[in-house]
C-alpha cells in the first residue's frame, strides 16, 4: 500500500490527517486536560505545531514506522480523536496512542477506534504485538486498553518527569492470536479498494 488507507468503524472514519485539519487539531489541543495525559502534548499547545505534526505523518507511513488517523463523524468530518501506531518493524511491535477531543469523551470512540487500528496493524501490517501505556493517575485509559483485550503487564515506578512530578507509567499488551473477531473495512485515500 503506498498511500496509507482510510479505515471505517460503526461510528467513524478513520483517514489521514490532512494539512487543513492544523486549525482544528490546535483548538481540540488547547485542552490542559488532553495535554496533562499524554507524554508529548504540550500546554499550551503552540501555534503551528499542529501543521508541523501532520506534515510528517506521510513520511512516518512510507518508511514503515507508523500510521496516524483521524478519527471523524462521517456526516460533518469533525475530528472526534487522534489514534496511531508507532511501529518498530524489526520486532513486528507496534505503540498505540490516542487523545480524544472533550467533547466526546466517556462515549466509547477511543476503544472503537484502537480496536480497528490495533485489527488494521495485525492483519495488514504483519505486527505480532501491540503495547500501550498511560500515566497511572488516569485510570479511564486503563479501562479502555482493557476493553481492546490488552492485558496489565506492569508498572514503571516513575517513570517519565511532566510538569515538575515524576509519574508512574501502566504498561499493557495484546499479541496477535489474542485480538479475534475484530475486522476493520479498508479504503485507500484515492478510493481504491485495497481490503
Amino acid at each position: 500500500m503506498s498511500n496509507q488507507p482510510t479505515l471505517r468503524t460503526e461510528r467513524l472514519v478513520l483517514r489521514p490527517f490532512a494539512p487543513s485539519d492544523a486549525d482544528e487539531v490546535h483548538a481540540i489541543l488547547q485542552e490542559k486536560e488532553i495535554a496533562s495525559n499524554t507524554l508529548h502534548i504540550p500546554h499550551p499547545y503552540p501555534e503551528g505545531m499542529a501543521a508541523e505534526w501532520i506534515t510528517a505523518h506521510p513520511s512516518k507511513w512510507a518508511r514503515g514506522d507508523g500510521a496516524i488517523f483521524a478519527g471523524t463523524l462521517p456526516d460533518d468530518g469533525r475530528i472526534v480523536l487522534a489514534v496511531g501506531i508507532e511501529v518498530e518493524p524489526p520486532h513486528r511491535r507496534a505503540e498505540l496512542g490516542y487523545w480524544v477531543a472533550r467533547p466526546f469523551w466517556n462515549q466509547g470512540y477511543a476503544t472503537e477506534a484502537a480496536r480497528a487500528v490495533m485489527a488494521f496493524g495485525f492483519a495488514e501490517l504483519g505486527l505480532h504485538r501491540v503495547q500501550a501505556n498511560h500515566y497511572s493517575r488516569n485510570p479511564s485509559s486503563g479501562a479502555v486498553l482493557r476493553k481492546l483485550g490488552m492485558r496489565h503487564e506492569g508498572r514503571l515506578r516513575q517513570h517519565t518527569y511532566k510538569w515538575g512530578v515524576f509519574e508512574d507509567i501502566e504498561l499493557y499488551g495484546i499479541l496477535k492470536d489474542e485480538m479475534k473477531g475484530v475486522r476493520v473495512t479498508l479504503e485507500s485515500v484515492d478510493g481504491v479498494r485495497v481490503g
